[in-house]
């Protein structure tokens, strides 16, 4: 089904209810009254997924499934299959990245117009083919961390402070044992990083603090440097050939289902394909340094 930019309402399914990305999302679609409100879609089913093996995960999922049918009246469906049959638009939310493409892979055989939760899968390796997958079946696709839409880091990819020159970011960096170091949190620091910085990361070294923070260090294209710092909240700057300004906070949810909503619409991905490969580059081969 071809979906109408002027369509009334876009029926959203969501893979994976176990993280709070659920609730909160669904909240800000499905509640007129909500702070924030975004408009014209409605998560109207769902597939309940889960990893036994990540304890965040299979404590939660059924928690989040309870509350998405008691208070939103979302349909729980015991396939994949059967929920693409059901809407027009899908959010893979899975906190676990490892199962991503082979939930992407069915969706996308349906044809279903999709965004995935970070990370967008457990390695480079399966985002290269969710990517591959998506452009074969001419199915738009895009994945996208909540810190890209940070209105200071937007207001510098704007060309706040014209071409930027360095940037460093900072975010937590809890490690996961079953997914690359910096997929599990540090991706939000690095999403922030990759928004200023954009494409055309050459080579990647990474080191630790005397504290043992994890440090990464990008060289791109023309000899600028992006540095992504492990620390306890979200934060960072950006210099530019007009100046230099803050960048990497977190605003909320708010601003990322906005975009994910005016995705669904116009069917034209925000951020590019390789964009996004790069940013999982980085963060593998983080890990290759190390090594």
């Amino acid at each position: 089904m071809v979906i109408s930019a002027k369509a009334e309402v876009i029926r959203i399914g969501m893979i994976g209810l176990d993280t709070s990305h659920v609730v909160a999302f669904t909240e800000t679609i499905n509640n007129p009254k909500a702070k924030g409100h975004v408009p014209g879609a409605k998560v109207i089913a769902a597939f309940k997924g889960g990893s036994p093996d990540i304890k965040s995960s299979a404590s939660r999922v059924d928690g989040y499934t309870k509350t998405l049918q008691e208070k939103y009246g979302v349909e729980i469906y015991d396939t994949i299959e059967e929920l693409c049959a059901k809407v027009e638009a899908v959010m893979i939310e899975s906190v676990d990245g490892r199962p991503h493409l082979e939930q992407a892979r069915k969706v996308i055989a349906a044809g279903k117009i999709l965004y995935l939760d970070k990370p967008m899968a457990g390695s480079l390796k399966d985002v290269l083919e969710i990517f591959r997958l998506a452009e074969e079946a001419k199915v738009p696709v895009f994945s996208s961390s909540s810190l890209r839409y940070g209105k200071a880091t937007q207001a510098v990819r704007n060309g706040a402070i014209g071409k930027v020159l360095s940037a460093q970011t900072s975010s937590p960096a809890k490690i996961e044992e079953h997914h690359p170091d910096l997929f599990w949190y540090g991706i939000h620091g690095c999403e922030a990083l990759f928004t200023v910085m954009g494409r055309g990361c050459e080579s990647v070294v990474r080191s630790t603090t005397e504290e043992g923070e994890i440090v990464v260090t990008g060289i791109w294209k023309g000899n600028r440097t992006g540095i992504f710092l492990e620390g306890k909240g979200y934060s960072g700057i950006a210099k530019g050939e007009k100046g230099e300004a803050k960048v990497g906070s977190f605003d909320g949810y708010q601003p990322l289902v906005a975009e994910v909503i005016k995705f669904f619409k116009t069917r034209k991905p925000p951020v590019s394909a390789g964009e996004t490969i790069e940013l999982f580059a980085f963060m593998e081969a983080a890990d290759e340094s190390k090594r």
